[in-house]
């Protein structure tokens, strides 16, 4: 199951797997429409020669030869573009925008039609001749018409797919559902004194976990199985991947070489980071992204404004579904299986780590991460330790913004940021404290 699970990964972001498909469809389809012969009276048949039709797939095939050249020119610059002014994590999501890859396939499919009726369409055994599959020529045609509407369309979605707003959405758009769908917080099992650690196989990122996979070795094993890097983080190969030990009835551990192939499995280690079951890599994005606009060599703290928006939404999402560790019981067996997570204070330092130090000097940005505290501190799940944190981030912003601002009306607006962002948190502790209050007159 992991196998196909990185198999439809892979095919996702790939630019070669559709065209490749495509072009086998094409010659499938000349063949069965050479086969259907059509009077030169039909109206869906070619009403030339057989040298016009040959002519005809001829200028198709260089027309197309050409529309692909420059498509492909087009996504090279995209690619470029996006990696400079933005961040070389965003070129996975222009890899797997389906429409790019509906297109090129298309022109592709185009391409080998016309150029596999060249091998028929007015020739046979070497000679020249008057018979010729007039719907299959017709066909051509409609694929041709239809591959210049696909330019124009590949055009204008390139040009929207370029802008700072459709980037940062599709990141946003992404990431939500992997928040989502994380499974809820829980208490990590520590790891007991004669523990075996088993070791990675591959060096890389931790890309999937599949739980359901490590409960059935675990089962299988009788043993608890812990293990110590989260999804998104990265393992060398002959490092600890994981944590075992003896669950009831059993008393012995197992051989690690028992252990490591399913465990190996079980847990899919790439390359690359992917969003599959890692949220802070939008998070990443995001950042990257407002850091790229910060830099002096692009200075555009209204893009970095903008990704903070957009993190607005994604925090949140997070703060309304605390997150920890991922643990799986199974009571009949006595085994846990553990994975553990990313916490929201975590993301946050990290985030507003970077930003705080990018963009201490412009007040803009600063006023959009307090405002961000006062968003999540006021729409999160009641939590005081997340309001402590949230708190600790503004003191920080406020600190910074001291040192590098020079003008007091603009620390004037982040002083009103910051009062807002306290009165929030007083009046979320102070709700709490008139609950329980009431709660303990009932």
């Amino acid at each position: 199951m992991i196998r196909r699970d990185a198999l439809r990964e892979y095919s996702r972001g790939s630019l070669w797997l559709l065209p490749t498909l495509s072009v086998i469809v094409a010659l499938l389809l000349g063949v069965l429409l050479s086969q259907i012969d059509v009077g030169p009276g039909s109206p869906l048949a070619f009403q030339g020669t057989a040298d016009d039709a040959r002519n005809l797939l001829i200028g198709i095939t260089s027309t197309m030869v050409t529309v692909i050249a420059l498509l492909l020119g087009l996504a090279v610059v995209a690619l470029q573009l996006s990696s400079t002014q933005f961040s070389p994590r965003l070129l996975r999501n222009f890899l797997r925008d389906r429409p790019n890859q509906i297109v090129l396939s298309v022109f592709v499919g185009t391409f080998s039609y016309a150029a596999g009726g060249l091998f028929e369409v007015g020739v046979a055994a070497g000679e020249r001749v008057d018979a010729f599959p007039r719907l299959a020529v017709t066909v051509a045609v409609g694929l041709l018409f239809l591959s210049l509407a696909l330019l124009v369309f590949f055009a204008d979605h390139l040009a929207h797919s370029l802008q700072v707003d459709h980037i940062m959405r599709v990141v946003e758009r992404n990431t939500l559902p992997v928040i989502r769908h994380l499974p809820a917080a829980d208490t990590i099992p520590p790891v007991p004194d004669g523990a075996i650690a088993v070791p990675a196989r591959s060096s890389g990122y931790v890309q999937t976990v599949h739980i359901d996979q490590l409960l059935a070795t675990a089962v299988a094993q009788q043993v608890n199985v812990r293990l110590r890097v989260r999804v998104g983080e990265h393992i060398v190969a002959g490092t600890t991947l994981a944590w075992v030990w003896p669950a009831p009835p059993r008393t012995a551990a197992p051989a690690v070489t028992a252990l490591a192939k399913p465990l190996d499995a079980a847990v899919r280690i790439g390359f690359e980071r992917t969003l599959e079951q890692d949220p802070a890599l939008g998070f990443r994005q995001l950042v990257d992204a407002a850091c790229k606009a910060l830099s002096p060599a692009v200075n555009d703290p209204y893009t970095a404004v903008q990704a903070i928006e957009h993190l607005t939404v994604l925090f949140v999402e997070f703060a309304a579904r605390p997150r920890g560790a991922f643990v799986v019981h199974d009571p009949a067996n006595a085994v846990t299986v553990a994975v553990p997570g990313r916490p929201l204070s975590e993301i946050l330092a990290k985030v507003f780590g970077l930003l705080r130090r990018y963009g201490a000097g412009e007040p803009t940005v600063l006023q959009a991460l307090l405002s961000l505290l006062s968003t999540v501190a006021s729409t999160g799940a009641p939590d005081p330790d997340l309001w402590g944190i949230l708190q600790q981030e503004a003191d920080l912003l406020v600190r910074a913004a001291e040192r590098e601002v020079a003008e007091p009306a603009d620390l004037a607006v982040i002083y009103a940021e910051a009062e807002t962002l306290r009165r929030t948190l007083a009046a979320r502790r102070s709700g709490i404290s008139a609950h329980q209050a009431t709660g303990s007159g009932e």
